[in-house]
């Protein structure tokens, strides 16, 4: 604890650290909540009341991200863009939004290295909201829809190649597909109830994997700014009127396509049970929750969407399903070296909600198209 203490007073120029505590739920980078102590003066220069402040310290995982000078620019370049951009913008009455900002450390860096050359960056804390692990319902799924459709908007006319890539080959399911055949020849498969079940469902989906880099190659679908990793616990919703207020976690903000992050989207806000769940084999898509997700994104994706673009949604959704399935499947094969895991089987049983996910979507094929037709 006495690291975090000392790391956390690196970026708290003005105050004395109270607290560091562990926060959020992220599969990859450790997160915690930083409190620091503020002296307030009165009016003739006497000591006032105290006051807390609040931010949030991360490690980076330089083994996920090895170029962590590249998220830094990134999230810069992102923060600059968009802070004119929503000044800008009448949102509507009640509503709020707001992007992390880097915080500096007291010699005006952006990051600090430690002894043990773990890379650790400090965001300022947006207040008085909340993140969910899985969605409430219909209206918490709009939200979700809302500041995804609303993040779009405001990178919209960023040239993606001004971002580095900070991930090569993310969301790239094709790449996916060959590293789970390089993990499967290096060595035995571990005997496990559900091994063979997942690998029947992969070698049965070879052909989904390349589906939105054909379109890409070809011209139908263009690169934009994405944020990379929308799931429905980095959207922050208000405390009071649950309406959303951000979207987090902006270390995957790269170039990709749109449909990686509308397919993510849906893919983790139509799941009830969330990706934890244990009972697996009753993980179902909800047509509904599609549709209100779809609700809130839309208003603002019509500025920008192509008819391409809605002609390849039904596949981006049932694509992300399966290909974060492959991925756990695949960590779960290789030892976890990836993703973090509670225990051995945890990748194993992360990959078989995914997959049971995608063979719900296929089943509902028909459902989902005719809420893109009517929404479009």
């Amino acid at each position: 604890m006495e690291h975090l203490l000392a790391v956390a007073r690196r970026f708290a120029p003005r105050g004395e650290v109270l607290e560091v505590r562990e926060h959020g739920s992220g599969n990859v980078n450790d997160t915690y909540l930083v409190t620091v102590g503020l002296a307030r003066t009165c009016s003739r220069g006497e000591p006032g009341a105290a006051a807390e402040a609040r931010f949030i310290l991360q490690r980076l995982n330089t083994a996920v991200f090895r170029r962590p000078e590249s998220v830094l620019a990134n999230l810069a370049i992102v923060t600059g863009h968009v802070q004119p951009r929503l000044k800008l913008l009448d949102l509507g009455p009640g509503r709020r939004f707001e992007v992390p900002r880097l915080l500096l450390t007291i010699d005006g860096g952006d990051h600090v290295c430690d002894a043990a050359g773990s890379c650790w960056r400090a965001l300022s804390f947006i207040d008085g909201a909340v993140t969910f692990d899985v969605v409430r319902d219909l209206n918490h799924a709009r939200e979700a829809g809302h500041a995804l459709g609303l993040f779009h908007h405001l990178l919209a006319d960023l040239p993606p190649h001004l971002l580095a890539d900070t991930l090569p080959g993310f969301h790239v399911t094709p790449g996916y597909l060959r590293q789970y055949d390089e993990v499967l020849a290096a060595g035995t498969a571990p005997k496990a109830d559900g091994v063979d079940y997942c690998r029947r469902f992969v070698e049965e989906r070879r052909g989904l994997a390349p589906v939105l880099e054909k379109a890409k190659q070809q011209g139908s679908l263009n690169l934009r700014v994405i944020h990379g990793d929308p799931k429905i616990n980095n959207v922050m919703v208000d405390n009071a009127s649950g309406l959303a207020v951000a979207l987090v976690d902006l270390d995957t903000v790269k170039p990709g396509l749109a449909h990686y992050d509308i397919g993510d989207c849906l893919r983790s806000g139509c799941n009830p049970l969330g990706e934890e769940t244990e009972t697996w084999e009753e993980v179902r898509f909800e047509p509904d929750l599609a549709r209100a997700i779809l609700e809130g994104y839309l208003p603002w994706g019509r500025r920008f969407l192509t008819d391409w673009d809605y002609a390849y949604l039904y596949d981006a959704i049932r694509l992300l399903a399966f290909e974060l399935g492959l991925r756990f499947f695949s960590d779960y094969l290789a030892g976890d070296v990836y993703f973090k895991a509670r225990h051995r089987e945890h990748n194993l049983a992360r990959a078989l909600v995914q997959f049971q996910l995608t063979g719900s979507i296929e089943t509902q094929a028909d459902a989902i198209r005719a809420i893109i037709r009517d929404l479009a």
